[in-house]
């Protein structure tokens, strides 16, 4: 049986080699490779049929020295304490990378949400926000969207917490409605992100964006999102991309506006594109000039990373190179774009949907968006400052900065007691 990379243990490898660059005191490097808080709760939840069943939910807070925690909240199969622990940690950086006061959380449910009816996952998510009503709330951790959840999971989470308030709490959560004082921009903001990241980053490492070719694993809400601002706005060729069942390969190019309207419609990728359907394993092999996994941790591996050969990677998802295979990516001469960086719009954006609740003056998608072009900006330059200066890669230059700031609170805010 093939033994998956484990993301905690990937999480707490990169902490400590950034440690080791920075020279990180002890005391600090200890509190940073644990979490200040993590909570296991069971929910337990009536289906339709009338049956009663237990599922296992998770809250982990990796650190509050900038602010409070902020990170989304994951439904899916394999959500498992090691998993939520090492997205909280990467949370904690991330925010850090882009200047956000937050320090990092991160929350799931084991299940699988398409197995549930929308009343079942409604129940599930009611008692879940329940039982996790002592440790979140707009000054203490703000969930938001993951994979498996969405702006309604979201609804759900702000009017359970809000009905034991008394009162409507909108701070609560981000990625929420609209109506309800969600932000313009915010569904597409993680995305965004990730195309400028790459538009900054390429320029750095002398490619040219017009024309260059793509390839998106995973065709999520964030994969979409980065094709159609690549393609419609940066002129990239997207020549693959892929979902859970497979992938979609054509060299000259894919329509991604009838892609787009064909998700519209059915929901996830057609079953038909006038393209090369292209097995999961082979997919992350295929010829482009930027590659950009967009699905789960552990993608790129010691198994398959000599055979990855983009001329850059753009992380959109979370922790999907293992460190060795990073290590083989580099010795290749691939320009590898962290996730603490490449997908850090969706928290930017979801700050500013906080401070908007919080104000209650609301912005629109232009000011949003001119916003989040700036703090994505202005953090690729410093990480790329950072990786001239100290002669390291991006990761590692991009976790120089990143705990760097959460290093400098912990030494100025002390210990209490």
């Amino acid at each position: 049986m093939t033994q998956h990379p484990n993301a905690w243990h990937n999480a707490l490898s990169q902490l400590d080699a950034v440690a080791a660059k920075i020279g990180l005191e002890s005391h600090i490097h200890a509190r940073l490779r644990q979490p200040k808080r993590s909570l296991e709760v069971s929910i337990p939840v009536v289906m339709d049929d009338g049956s009663e069943q237990i599922f296992t939910g998770f809250r982990v807070q990796h650190s509050l020295d900038r602010g409070p925690a902020k990170g989304g909240m994951r439904y899916s199969p394999l959500v498992n304490e090691d998993e939520v622990k090492a997205l909280a940690m990467w949370m904690t950086w991330k925010c850090a990378v882009v200047s956000i006061p937050y320090g990092g959380a991160k929350g799931g449910v084991a299940c699988d949400p398409k197995a549930l009816s929308q009343s079942e996952l409604e129940r599930l998510t009611r008692r879940f926000t329940t039982e996790l009503l002592p440790i979140i709330g707009p000054e203490k951790d703000i969930p938001a969207p993951d994979m498996g959840t969405n702006a309604q999971v979201m609804a759900w989470i702000m009017d359970a917490y809000s009905s034991h308030a008394g009162f409507s709490v909108r701070g609560v959560v981000t990625g929420k409605p609209l109506s309800i004082g969600g932000s313009a921009g915010r569904e597409e903001a993680t995305g965004r992100g990730v195309a400028i990241t790459t538009r900054e980053m390429a320029r750095r490492a002398g490619i040219t964006l017009a024309g260059a070719s793509v390839v998106i694993q995973g065709y999520g809400n964030v994969g979409r999102a980065a094709a159609q601002i690549l393609s419609k706005e940066f002129s990239c060729r997207i020549v693959g991309v892929s979902d859970a069942r497979g992938g979609f390969y054509n060299p000259r190019g894919l329509d991604i506006a009838q892609i787009g309207r064909d998700m519209t419609t059915h929901g996830a990728l057609p079953a038909q594109i006038d393209a090369e359907r292209v097995a999961g394993d082979e997919f992350l092999q295929l010829p482009c000039d930027i590659l950009i996994p967009a699905a789960l941790e552990n993608q790129i591996t010691t198994q398959n990373a000599a055979k990855i050969c983009p001329k850059m990677l753009v992380e959109a998802a979370n922790g999907p190179t293992t460190p060795e295979a990073d290590l083989i990516l580099r010795d290749n001469d691939v320009v590898v774009v962290p996730d603490i960086l490449a997908n850090a719009g969706g928290v930017t954006v979801s700050y500013f949907e906080w401070v908007q609740g919080r104000d209650e003056y609301f912005w629109a998608a232009d000011e949003v968006n001119r916003r989040l072009e700036r703090i994505m900006v202005n953090a690729c330059n410093e990480v790329g400052t950072i990786a001239d200066r100290e002669k390291v890669d991006l990761r590692l230059a991009a976790y120089i900065s990143g705990v760097g700031r959460v290093a400098e609170a912990i030494r100025v805010r002390g210990i209490y007691g």
